[in-house]
């Protein structure tokens, strides 16, 4: 088969898949989400932008911001930028507009995402923040301190605006679905040579992930797709029906 060919096929496909999930997320019954950006990169990696690209979108590291209700599982918004104040208002505009209730909000402590929340919510959610501190990396050689993790050793919740309730406040499972997406996406994986060269076919790829992600793949603890949860689907959807979409 021609390259070409099969690309032109996930392009297409992940296209139908954006437009057909912006079509259908839409008056979902959330009441806690959670929300977070994901790494990856697009062509290269920052470091090897030439400084007249630099700032240009599609070269140089990307960011997937993603929400998921920590019900239902799903992933009802997700916008690819950068990690920006005009990116999270976009991101955040798109959440509030997708939402039939009032909902409980959990973010990381990324600064935007106080602005972005008063525009598009107001005062009609509940909004806390859960900062996460970390130690310094363990050992003291330049390969630990790359590649081990500073070791979590507390949280801070804060309330921003509402009424949250603190026992619902975690980024637990946007930041498992995080893990997701680099479990599924070879392009997601890091120190990857398998990386996004266009960033029009990284968005069809994150598009495709997601329409599989909520209405094709059964969740293990809730035993049914995050669609049929939410109660957007009614049957788990097959490939074949995915790729139909491009039809």
């Amino acid at each position: 088969m021609s390259i070409n060919t099969v690309t032109k096929l996930l392009v297409d496909t992940g296209t139908a898949c954006d437009l057909y999930q912006n079509e259908t997320l839409r008056n979902l019954p959330c009441k806690r989400v959670q929300v977070d950006e994901i790494w990856s990169f697009c062509g290269m990696k920052e470091k090897n932008v030439p400084k007249m690209r630099r700032g240009e979108l599609g070269v140089g590291d990307i960011y997937t911001w993603v929400a998921i209700d920590a019900d239902t599982k799903l992933v009802p918004s997700w916008l690819i930028g950068q990690r920006w104040l005009e990116y999270a208002k976009l991101f955040i505009e798109d959440l509030a507009s997708r939402m039939a209730n009032r909902v409980q909000l959990t973010s990381d402590g990324h600064t935007p995402y106080l602005t972005a929340v008063e525009s598009a919510f107001g005062i009609g959610i509940d909004y806390a923040m859960l900062v996460k501190l970390y130690s310094n990396p363990a050992g003291t050689s330049t390969e630990n301190r790359r590649y081990s993790p500073g070791e979590c050793c507390g949280s801070r919740k804060t309330a921003i605006c509402g009424n949250p309730d603190e026992k619902h406040i975690s980024t637990s499972f946007v930041e498992r679905q995080n893990l997701t997406m680099r479990m599924h996406m070879r392009r997601f994986t890091r120190l990857t040579n398998g990386f996004s060269r266009k960033v029009e076919n990284h968005c069809c790829a994150v598009a495709l992930h997601y329409m599989f992600y909520n209405f094709a793949r059964i969740h293990k603890t809730l035993r049914v797709t995050p669609a049929m949860q939410a109660g957007i689907a009614d049957h788990v959807w097959t490939l074949e029906e995915i790729a139909a979409l491009a039809n």
